[in-house]
């Protein structure tokens, strides 16, 4: 309204809807909605967060929420990632709590605002915690049972078979060997499996039950796996060891189980014509395994260590070894062969 047309001594009457209002010494402030009984940790500054909200003006009207995106936001906290407000009000949340931040302008978008936020706006914003982690965590273990002999425990080489369910910290569950009837198979310290599940298989006995829980560094890092991980997210497996047989030293991937003949080359080379095919030696390496003289690392595909063994041996790559081309493993080298 212009004052041109206002006439002189009128009485005025505005009709007012206060929007909100502030102090600009006013902090932020805090409302503890949901907080879970148990938690081990608070977040600090230097943690990375995965977390939910809505974010509203004071009079309720919504300007942003990451549930309309179905994705969490995921930002490291307290190191100037995010507008101040939120940055503090971030610190201190336990995994799983909701809380109510409520943040002044100048510690928000200002006076100029943002998008569709108003310049010198109050912000709300309605979080929920995901998880957090911190880039320096390992992984934790916790056991659940352990059986009462207990004396072999799992090591780099041993092939493994277990069960597993793969949740979220949330209890979101992701997979689960037992739904799917059929035991997780791998080669412990052979990159079959990420990093912090193989180091929480480790020093792990048949029968014994344990929980770990892996950050994302260790895990699926920040890209997660398309529909099934999300990114940066920590992941809690339930494991349960089933089976364990013990893998060769390392670097070996056959070994002999006692003496070995002195006449070796000559009881490959059945025919006796001074060459060994790969037949022959394939032929001879499994017979000793089934007869439990040799073993081969277990796990992997005998066919293929077979073959590695015998290119090894095959020196000059001809396809046929010799006598002379023939050593045995402590003769040289090492190699993964005889």
């Amino acid at each position: 309204m212009a004052r041109k047309d206002i006439p002189g001594q009128a009485s005025l009457v505005f009709d007012v809807a206060l929007l909100d209002l502030h102090n600009p010494k006013d902090s932020i402030s805090i409302e503890n909605k949901v907080v879970p009984e148990n938690c081990e940790r608070i977040s600090q500054s230097g943690d990375f967060l995965r977390y939910h909200y809505n974010g509203t003006l004071l009079d309720g009207t919504l300007f942003d929420s990451s549930y309309s995106r179905n994705r969490t936001f995921d930002t490291y906290i307290g190191q100037g990632y995010v507008i101040p407000g939120m940055d503090e009000g971030l610190l201190g949340v336990c995994i799983g709590e909701k809380r109510r931040i409520v943040v002044p302008p100048h510690l928000g978008y200002g006076e100029e605002g943002r998008g569709n936020i108003p310049g010198s706006a109050v912000l709300v914003f309605d979080i929920h915690v995901i998880d957090f982690h911190n880039p320096a965590d390992s992984i934790s273990i916790t056991s659940r049972y352990k059986p009462p002999d207990c004396s072999v425990l799992s090591k780099k080489g041993d092939y493994l078979k277990y069960h597993y369910n793969a949740s979220l910290l949330d209890g979101t569950l992701l997979d689960s060997t037992w739904n799917l009837g059929k035991t997780y198979n791998i080669v412990l310290g052979s990159g079959q499996v990420v990093l912090g599940m193989d180091m929480g298989l480790r020093e792990m006995c048949v029968g014994e039950k344990r929980t770990v829980i892996i950050p994302p560094h260790l895990g699926y890092g920040e890209a997660g796996v398309d529909g099934e991980v999300p990114g940066s997210a920590v992941l809690v497996f339930d494991i349960e060891l089933l089976e364990l047989v013990a893998g060769l030293p390392e670097g070996y991937m056959f070994v002999w189980n006692g003496e070995v003949s002195p006449n070796l080359f000559d009881e490959i080379d059945k025919d006796g014509n001074g060459e060994v095919l790969l037949e022959e030696f394939s032929e001879y390496i499994h017979a000793q395994v089934a007869s439990g003289k040799g073993k081969l690392a277990p796990g992997f595909d005998a066919e293929m260590i077979v073959k590695n063994m015998y290119t090894n041996q095959d020196r000059n790559g001809d396809g046929k070894v010799t006598a002379e081309e023939f050593k045995l493993k402590d003769q040289e080298a090492k190699h993964d062969e005889l």
